[in-house]
């Protein structure tokens, strides 16, 4: 991720920084999938340091068989993106409210 310029986070902060994280993988594969052809769904999203912050985030998707022609690895990679924009607007949110 591209140096942003935040403080260092509180740990609510980073809770919540996971969340949108997650909610936004989430709700791009639920916007591609539905939910019935979904046989696990895994989003993990690790932050590491302050300064600089440093977020990791995997999404793991097995879909139905039923679902066999869909590509489940670039679901899971557009989901990855997903999540980082939804974590950089976040981050520059706050940003934006250190400066004020």
């Amino acid at each position: 991720m591209e140096e942003i310029g935040i403080p260092p986070l509180t740990a609510e902060q980073i809770e919540r920084l996971c969340e949108i994280g997650e909610k936004a993988a989430r709700d791009h594969i639920l916007s591609k999938v539905p939910a019935r052809k979904i046989s696990s769904l895994d989003i993990t999203i690790d932050t590491e340091g302050s300064k600089p912050l440093t977020v990791n985030v995997e999404v793991e998707v097995t879909l139905s068989p039923l679902m066999k022609d869909f590509n489940a690895d670039g679901l899971s990679k557009e989901a990855v993106d997903r999540a980082f924009s939804a974590i950089k607007e976040y981050l520059r949110e706050l940003s934006c409210k250190s400066t004020e």
